[in-house]
């Protein structure tokens, strides 16, 4: 767990750069209410501390061209600590794969894909089943419209 203590400020900053990554640090600065010195010390700080691990654009998938988003839930055959390393290591090969949670319930994993259409989810899907990564069975759900996909709000940052 990580020791640095977070103020009202690094929190603010926080919630800021999770909607606007490209917000101008002169603007970051006059949105927390300091001056842009310390508020570029302080998002360094939170950089170095590992509470900001990146910057992304949100891409339109849409506007890209036909593809098919998916949610997958993954079952594997066998709960060993070196089936759950094979599992892994192999779906972290997959470029399709864009997120992937281990998860506690009735199923052991939750990933998140992308591929041109169902045919090519199918065929990733027959390639992972074909492989050694012990998937016993999985359950497919495909994105028919996204409702919602946002940052945490600032009072789960500051929880």
């Amino acid at each position: 767990m990580n020791a640095t203590r977070l103020d009202d400020r690094d929190i603010a900053i926080l919630a800021t750069l999770s909607r606007e990554g490209r917000i101008a640090k002169t603007d970051l600065a006059a949105r927390v209410n300091l001056s842009p010195t310390p508020c570029w010390e302080r998002m360094k700080r939170l950089e170095k501390a590992g509470f900001i691990k990146g910057y992304h654009a949100d891409i339109d998938l849409a506007a890209l061209g036909p593809h098919v988003q998916v949610f997958v839930t993954v079952e594997l055959d066998s709960h060993r600590a070196e089936s759950f390393q094979i599992f892994e290591r192999t779906i972290s090969r997959m470029d399709e794969i864009t997120g992937c949670w281990a998860i506690g319930g009735g199923y052991d994993y939750l990933m998140q894909l992308v591929a041109t259409d169902i045919a090519a989810f199918q065929k990733l899907m027959d390639g992972l089943l074909e492989s050694r990564a012990g998937v016993r069975r999985y359950y497919s759900y495909i994105v028919t419209k996204p409702v919602k996909n946002e940052p945490p709000s600032s009072a789960l940052l500051g929880s």
